[in-house]
């Protein structure tokens, strides 16, 4: 069932919440494009771990209110409200791709709240100090970012009738990346189940606009709001060694950063190979995080 949780200044965040609702609360963030209906284990899988996953689409996807602006940092302010609103004072933060960014916004901004951080394919800050932002990153992505650098209307101009097109066959973001996609990935998205869970997930994300895909890219290569520097929190990395869309050198350069952080680098996986390990992540999560 779908929620509907205000945040800051009455906007509107959708909220589903997947597993045990009385298990350890931890908050998976999207990637992008991506919503709340995104690649998660199953119900069973879930309750056999104790963990309550609380999921929501950030501003501008699905059914949450844009944010026109919005840093990675002002997603702290809507996972304080969601947790609020569920009476959960303490959680743990896993995300994703996109979802990395944020996750990490959590750990920094919200230390006292937030008891594990994991990012899995995540992205480092753009323009980061001793990094090649772009190398080994597939070309899509290059294009992608190197709009959003530019400023909102290149990157509109790109994303706006990618999503129009997503919109009407949600398949098509997977086949506009399979030419771009390593063996691994290739036969991670080729499961069935996967497969669906990613179109739905994608049709959610673009139901009604592009916003949210552009505010995210706009957000990931401008100033963040935070340093990852200042993370406390146990965190960790997790990157397959042949992803191509968020490549290893950024997990890297964050274990560089983030003072503690575990690097766990996996050879022969990729990006979507993070769906696999996901419950492995999840039970590292629990360690230290009482239950909701």
């Amino acid at each position: 069932m779908t929620d509907t949780v205000l945040a800051a200044g009455g906007r509107r965040l959708s909220v589903q919440v997947f597993g045990d609702s009385e298990g350890i609360p931890v908050f998976l963030l999207h990637g992008t494009p991506g919503s709340r209906l995104g690649p998660h284990p199953r119900g069973q899988v879930l309750h056999r771990l104790g963990i309550r996953l609380i999921a929501f689409d950030r501003p501008g996807y699905g059914h949450s209110d844009r944010l026109a602006g919005r840093k990675v940092a002002d997603v702290v302010e809507d996972v304080a409200a969601i947790a609020d609103a569920y009476g959960v004072e303490k959680f743990a933060v896993v995300g994703r791709s996109g979802g990395g960014p944020h996750a990490l916004a959590c750990a920094a901004l919200l230390p006292r709240r937030t008891t594990r951080a994991a990012v899995l394919v995540g992205l480092a800050p753009h323009g980061a100090e001793g990094l090649d932002w772009f190398d080994g990153m597939a070309q899509s992505n290059v294009i992608d970012f190197t709009a959003a650098a530019a400023g909102h209307d290149p990157l509109s101009a790109r994303l706006t009738p990618a999503a129009e097109s997503i919109r009407a066959d949600p398949a098509s973001l997977i086949t506009r990346l399979q030419a771009e996609l390593p063996d691994s990935d290739r036969r991670v998205v080729t499961d069935r189940g996967i497969r669906s869970m990613l179109v739905q997930n994608y049709a959610e994300a673009l139901r009604t606009s592009a916003y949210g895909w552009i505010d995210d890219a706009l957000a990931f290569c401008s100033p963040w709001g935070f340093d990852p520097a200042a993370v406390t929190v146990p965190v960790v990395l997790w990157h397959g060694e042949n992803d191509v869309f968020s490549p290893v050198s950024h997990a890297r350069w964050l274990a560089d950063q983030i003072p503690g952080a575990t690097v766990l680098v996996q050879a022969g996986a990729a990006h979507f190979g993070a769906l696999d390990v996901l419950p492995d992540i999840l039970r590292w999560l629990a360690v230290g995080t009482p239950r909701g």
